[in-house]
């Protein structure tokens, strides 16, 4: 009996130094969640899981063709994102609330992919009637952005809402209808990958949400 529970101390022992070691390799660090990220099509974002190339994946829900203005006053297309990852959101510049923090979440982001051509950040007005391309300029040279990596856009509001509701799916009102006429306001991140489909999405008030969204970046960079 003695020998017995002498062997199963030594066992607890070992267990135990097992997970202070694994805890020590990776505190600090989060990795992605699963090998591979799944693809998302509604609102409810329930993860669909495709083998890369096939053809129910490559059909599958897709953002469409867009064309905005950016801070530069240059022309913005889903051509300026083929063959990029690129993270978006909805904001304004005179919002109060959320939009700061958003905004200071997004740029860790833009200070962790800074390097990285493969990446880059689209951030839509949701009140484009105001910001026009001085004031989003004003706001980018204020908060730092780099309009190579980070393009805030402005255009017409029917299609910047439409987007943001019918294919990104930012908002968390299932099934209630809205109109234009309804501010679309939002603190979800969305992850799209070169193929313009969704990869996740992300509340970009959390610091830990967007640490999970930079491993997801980098998974999604393995594909």
């Amino acid at each position: 009996m003695k020998l017995y529970r002498q062997n199963n101390i030594l066992l607890l022992t070992i267990s135990c130094l097992l997970l202070i070691s694994c805890s020590q390799k990776t505190e600090g660090k989060l990795g992605s969640r699963v090998a591979s990220l799944p693809y998302y099509q509604e609102a409810s974002f329930t993860p669909y899981w495709f083998e890369k190339g096939t053809t129910a994946q490559k059909t599958f829900h897709q953002i469409p063709a867009f064309r905005f203005t950016n801070q530069e006053g240059k022309t913005i297309t889903e051509t300026t994102f083929k063959d990029k990852i690129y993270i978006t959101d909805f904001f304004f510049t005179t919002c109060p609330g959320i939009c700061p923090k958003m905004t200071a979440n997004m740029d860790i982001l833009q200070q962790e992919f800074k390097d990285d051509d493969e990446v880059l950040l689209l951030s839509h007005s949701v009140t484009p009637e105001m910001d026009s391309v001085p004031v989003l300029k004003a706001y980018a040279k204020n908060k730092g952005i780099d309009s190579k990596k980070w393009h805030l856009v402005t255009g017409e509001r029917s299609q910047i809402y439409d987007l943001g509701r019918n294919y990104y799916f930012v908002e968390e009102d299932l099934g209630e209808t809205k109109t234009d006429d309804d501010f679309l306001h939002t603190e979800n991140f969305v992850l799209i990958d070169k193929n313009r489909q969704i990869r996740g999405i992300y509340n970009g008030l959390n610091k830990t949400a967007v640490q999970q969204l930079i491993a997801d970046i980098k998974t999604l960079q393995l594909e």
